[in-house]
């Protein structure tokens, strides 16, 4: 497993989480949770379908409660034999945590998540009808640790930011919305990013919801590229965008959860989704994506991590200009040989990007 570290809050989160969507219930439930926590998966999404995953998690996990997070959105209905429903209303939303927290047999939430907010007026009325107060009474009583958001749209997005309340935000990501297909594909190539970018530069996490699109991505019928993806190209794709820490993959059996587990086995190429280029939007074509399908460099420069950090830099993440510059080597490295350039499936001028790389930072003070 790895770990990443939410700046906000110091928390160390497994970039692999596990979503609860398809989680069964009973003994299986339970295995496939136990043999998470064994693997190294320390964050869960509790935006689940049926509200017997929060007994499942209560048999499970209570026993190891100090050693896990819980993602728990207030806005999400729940209760004895209930499926998932979707509610703005404060008085249903106080019950339904209140029974969360029964069933999961723990009396604190690590970060309760003000819940899918896709449009503006939901979040005006969750501020005016009391429940993002209650949110944050929660947190000042100590019951809620941090507090986080979930969405689909960039727009409602920045407009949570805004408030400067949130230290995670839950985001649907994958190569189809970023390249504007499917059902979520909300905003521009480059108003997402922008997005990312602006989580980074205010340390604010992002745990990322549907990285296989729903499954599409993963069958030749259905994804936009013309080919599958396998399920490491997905994850590797969103693990490389900006202040993400964790992907909340589902598992619905133990074979499907080891297959996400055998990630960090697997090799360089097996992780390569360069094979999206064939579709990328123009506002994003020549832009480095990170997916440094240009390595190996001969001057040993990490290229995609070297333009990761000049957009944050950029983009106002004063933490990037100091990772830049403890690099052991940098864009000023650069021999202008083209060997990137020539392999970039994103057709990056990635030379002419090193030599703006290397004057950018040489003209800001150290």
């Amino acid at each position: 497993m790895e770990y990443r570290i939410n700046r906000r809050t110091n928390d160390t989160i497994s970039v692999l989480g596990l979503g609860t969507g398809s989680l069964p219930a009973g003994d299986e439930g339970v295995r496939i949770l136990e043999a998470a926590v064994e693997g190294g998966i320390n964050y869960f999404d509790l935006a689940a379908a049926e509200s017997t995953t929060f007994t499942t998690f209560g048999r499970a996990l209570a026993g190891v409660r100090g050693k896990v997070r819980y993602q728990v959105h207030f806005g999400a209905l729940y209760g004895p034999g209930k499926s998932y429903a979707w509610t703005l209303n404060p008085d249903k939303i106080r019950a339904s945590v209140d029974w969360q927290l029964a069933e999961l047999k723990t009396d604190y939430i690590d970060y309760g998540f003000i819940h899918c907010l896709d449009e503006e007026q939901d979040w005006q009325k969750y501020q005016k009808n009391g429940v993002l107060r209650y949110l944050l009474d929660l947190k000042d009583q100590g019951v809620v640790h941090h507090v986080g958001f979930s969405t689909h749209t960039p727009k409602v997005a920045n407009l949570i930011l805004d408030e400067d309340v949130a230290d995670m935000m839950l985001f649907s990501i994958n190569a189809a919305y970023d390249y504007q297909h499917g059902e979520f594909a909300h905003g521009s190539g480059s108003e997402r990013m922008a997005l990312y970018q602006r989580c980074s530069a205010m340390g604010v996490g992002i745990s990322v919801m549907k990285p296989f699109s729903g499954g599409q991505l993963l069958s030749d019928k259905t994804s936009p590229f013309g080919r599958a993806l396998s399920t490491w190209q997905c994850l590797q794709y969103v693990l490389d965008k900006p202040a993400v820490l964790s992907v909340m993959a589902g598992a619905g059996s133990l074979a499907q959860l080891h297959n996400l587990l055998g990630f960090f086995e697997a090799s360089a190429e097996e992780r390569d989704y360069s094979l999206i280029a064939s579709l990328t939007p123009g506002d994003l074509l020549g832009r480095c994506v990170y997916c440094n399908h240009c390595q190996p460099c001969p001057a040993d420069i990490d290229v995609g991590l070297v333009n990761k950090y000049y957009d944050l830099a950029r983009a106002g993440d004063e933490l990037a200009v100091d990772h830049y510059r403890t690099l052991g080597v940098r864009a000023d490295s650069c021999m202008q040989c083209g060997h990137c350039n020539m392999r970039c499936p994103f057709h990056t001028d990635q030379m002419a990007r090193m030599r703006e790389i290397e004057a950018w930072f040489a003209s800001r003070k150290a």
